[in-house]
């Protein structure tokens, strides 16, 4: 296939990935309302919510974790990544490439592209157990790691090269997507909720709380499961997109917005998503147990389709692409800053190979709820680096953006904020036993701290001559 008639079908876009967004490019509110929505909304969502039914959380922890994660998760986004991303008006890539340098830089973006490609390829393999329903696929189980049959990987494949297409089109048409498709998913996550609850013998306010108690949430992890408490839910949501907010991976998307309050127009994704989409998807999961509580199969397409038939598959198809397609984005553009002579739909299309590969390992899908919080957690002290960088320069007395202005490629202060956070992250866990989901909030001041004390060192401000 010819470069010219890729570069016809793609067309040719400028995404800005070394210069600040200019004001005509911004985009409106309704643009990010729909990225959010449809990021948020989507196939993740077909997992998560089963995943809690499984780790045995209780009706009550779940519904007040998740009112209170999901608040501290919208308040990260608009008070900590939203003024920086308007202020700044740069991708994460770039700006960081400004305080830590290329060569660190170099590797936390093949860090990040690979987490992303690894969240992209789940998504990926979620949509693909909805399209395989009608070929009789042999889906995926709990305890599955590796891919189970040919016409799962030719299935995987397909899916990727479609959803790779959009991706490489830029955020106009990523989000063009996401608008379109965010509202019919929204209803059908509403549906889902209301028929499932009728199957399970729902029929009074009453019996909704004794079945919700008692049969969906009833505090009872599946065999081999972990057992989850309020605490568990509340960090979950609050740092299942911790990459996104105080690690600051939406700068990339956020730059785009004409006010840096568009931040809070996160609510849109977690409030409906991570609060009404997993409680369906938690439902839809109860009644597939209730046909047959001994089935180790978890495949979100097949758990759809018994409740909602064809809408509910569809609607799983749909769900992983929305949250795929921005991914696939966003790890194009993290290796777009390692190749930046290289065209960045080029980039794109080698990123969607890499994820369909991933795609076609279902553990990817079975460990999700683990791999997302190691996925945050890495990234973070980089977040925390540029929150510092941004606001404590000038307060604590040290160079902004010192890479930039020392024509350093190599930042010291910004490379022992991410490596040593994570140690003292995986001492937390390997020594005292503190569970990956609660590590992010201590590292994320432990990366500050370090961050402030290694750069007034290294990149002090200098002091103003008293006779100047």
């Amino acid at each position: 296939m010819s470069n010219s008639f890729l570069k016809k079908v793609v067309g040719e876009t400028n995404e800005f990935e070394r210069t600040p967004i200019p004001s005509g490019s911004l985009k409106g509110a309704k643009s990010f309302l729909g990225m959010y929505a449809g990021e948020h909304t989507a196939g993740t969502e077909f997992v998560i919510g089963p995943l809690f039914v499984a780790h045995g959380v209780s009706a009550g922890d779940l519904v007040f974790g998740l009112l209170i994660g999901n608040l501290l998760a919208v308040l990260s986004w608009g008070l900590i990544t939203g003024p920086i991303a308007a202020s700044k008006r740069l991708t994460l890539y770039y700006q960081l490439e400004r305080i830590a340098g290329k060569n660190v830089v170099r590797w936390y973006n093949l860090v990040n592209s690979l987490m992303f490609c690894f969240l992209a390829g789940s998504m990926i393999a979620v949509s693909a157990t909805a399209v395989g329903i009608p070929f009789d696929l042999e889906m995926p189980t709990l305890s599955d790691w590796l891919p189970r049959t040919p016409g799962w990987i030719l299935t995987v494949f397909l899916m990727g090269g479609v959803i790779t297409l959009v991706a490489i089109q830029g955020y106009t048409q990523v989000s063009r997507f996401a608008n379109v498709m965010s509202p019919w998913m929204i209803l059908v996550f509403f549906a889902a909720a209301i028929v499932g609850l009728a199957q399970l013998g729902v029929g009074s306010f009453e019996s909704l709380i004794r079945i919700a108690q008692e049969v969906i949430w009833n505090g009872v992890p599946l065999a081999g499961m972990s057992k989850f408490t309020i605490w568990h839910t509340i960090f979950f949501a609050w740092f299942c997109n911790m990459a996104m907010h105080i690690g600051m991976s939406d700068l990339t998307i956020l730059r785009y917005a004409k006010s840096w309050t568009y931040g809070f127009y996160s609510f849109a994704g977690v409030f409906l998503g991570h609060f009404v989409a997993w409680i369906a998807s938690g439902i839809l999961y109860s009644v597939f147990l209730q046909a047959d509580s001994a089935s180790q199969e978890f495949a979100p397409g097949a758990i759809a389709y018994k409740t909602l038939g064809i809408a509910g598959a569809i609607c799983v198809v749909i769900a992983g692409w929305t949250t795929a397609n921005p991914t696939i984005y966003r790890a194009g553009l993290a290796l777009q800053a390692i190749f930046p002579k290289v065209s960045t739909w080029k980039i794109t299309a080698s990123v969607g190979v890499v994820t369909s590969l991933a795609a076609c390992f279902p553990a990817l899908v079975m460990k999700l709820l683990d791999f997302v919080a190691l996925y945050g957690l890495l990234l973070m002290p980089m977040g925390a680096v540029i929150f510092a960088d941004f606001y404590f320069s000038k307060k604590m007395g040290f160079q902004s953006e010192a890479a930039l202005n020392s024509k350093s490629v190599f930042s010291i202060p910004a490379l022992l904020s991410w490596v040593l956070t994570l140690v003292f992250c995986l001492g937390l866990n390997f020594i005292y036993g503190v569970e990956i989901f609660f590590l992010g909030l201590p590292g994320w001041f432990v990366a500050i701290a370090i961050f402030v004390v290694l750069s007034k060192i290294k990149y002090p401000l200098a002091k103003s001559s008293p006779l100047g």
